[in-house]
């Protein structure tokens, strides 16, 4: 793992390793497959930061399955709007369906609220929200968080897709502030 990277204006020291992603997403492929085999399940895959944990967990998944992208920001810089403004919308029908929401991160569950929400209003059967990183002490929604592959600190974390106003997502292994 490298040293301090500079994004911007602020450094990031090492903090998660791309081998104990890569283990933690194992387990979250082996949960999903157990649980959502049998219902060919749309996993929703929200936008940017999800990209690279939703491409490595769906390769691991050996059953029939749809993918699709929403597109939802709450970040600015280093810190949450409290605002969730939906960019790109789901298009497939998703009536009946169940659904498994791909999150790189959950803090606040603002996004995922919303996310819930709008997955709700269009009928799906059953939403279930898998996320690679959690932070339960910024958690404040109710809504349950079925798959987990860590639980962090409420820091301020980047890399493996996450970023700091655009930069840090093409990292392989995850950093938090230094400070």
């Amino acid at each position: 793992m490298e040293e301090l990277v500079k994004l911007h204006d602020k450094q990031f020291k090492p903090y998660i390793t791309a081998d104990v992603i890569n283990q933690n997403i194992e387990k979250l492929a082996a949960q999903l497959s157990a649980d959502v085999k049998k219902s060919f399940p749309l996993f929703v895959v929200v936008l940017n930061g999800s990209f690279i944990f939703a491409a490595d967990l769906v390769k691991q998944l050996k059953f029939p399955c749809e993918i699709s992208f929403v597109k939802l920001a709450s970040y600015r810089g280093t810190g949450s709007t409290g605002q969730v403004n939906e960019l790109i919308g789901l298009t497939e029908n998703i009536e009946g369906r169940t659904i498994v929401v791909i999150e790189d991160i959950i803090d606040t569950g603002n996004t995922l609220e919303k996310l819930f929400a709008l997955l709700k209003d269009k009928k799906a059967k059953e939403i279930r929200v898998a996320t690679l990183l959690f932070k339960p002490e910024a958690y404040k929604k109710t809504i349950p968080v079925d798959y987990v592959g860590m639980e962090i600190k409420n820091e301020f974390v980047v890399g493996y897709g996450l970023d700091y106003d655009g930069l840090g997502r093409n990292l392989k292994d995850i950093y938090i502030l230094h400070s």
